[in-house]
């Protein structure tokens, strides 16, 4: 663009360099889709779970496991009426886990 003088007040070629490779390692995003788990203090430790006990779908599916069985331990009678919806959801979403994990197995 040039003024009346006829001085340039920006330049001829505008340019941006765009390298995908260091664009990620500068923090942003790379691919299609990108999971964020967030952040953790120690990710050495949180691999090394992972790797040596289990995905978070394992863990989580024990835990769920556990959990019914203490469900089942449970007097209902003892519960209030908001505890018992609360254990009705969770076991309606375990219901449904079980169900997709029977459709997966017997389907292969």
């Amino acid at each position: 663009m040039a003024n009346s003088l006829g001085l340039s007040i920006a330049p001829d070629t505008l340019w941006q360099a765009i390298n995908p490779w260091t664009f990620y390692q500068n923090g942003g995003q790379f691919g299609l889709i990108n999971v964020n788990l967030g952040q953790t203090p120690r990710p050495d430790i949180e691999q090394a779970i992972l790797d040596e006990v289990g995905s978070y779908g394992r863990q989580l599916g024990r835990i769920g496991d556990a959990l019914e069985i203490l469900i089942r331990r449970l007097k209902p009678e003892e519960l209030t009426a908001e505890e018992a919806d609360t254990l009705a959801i969770l076991e309606g979403q375990l219901a449904q886990i079980r169900k997709v994990k029977k459709r997966e197995y017997d389907g292969k």
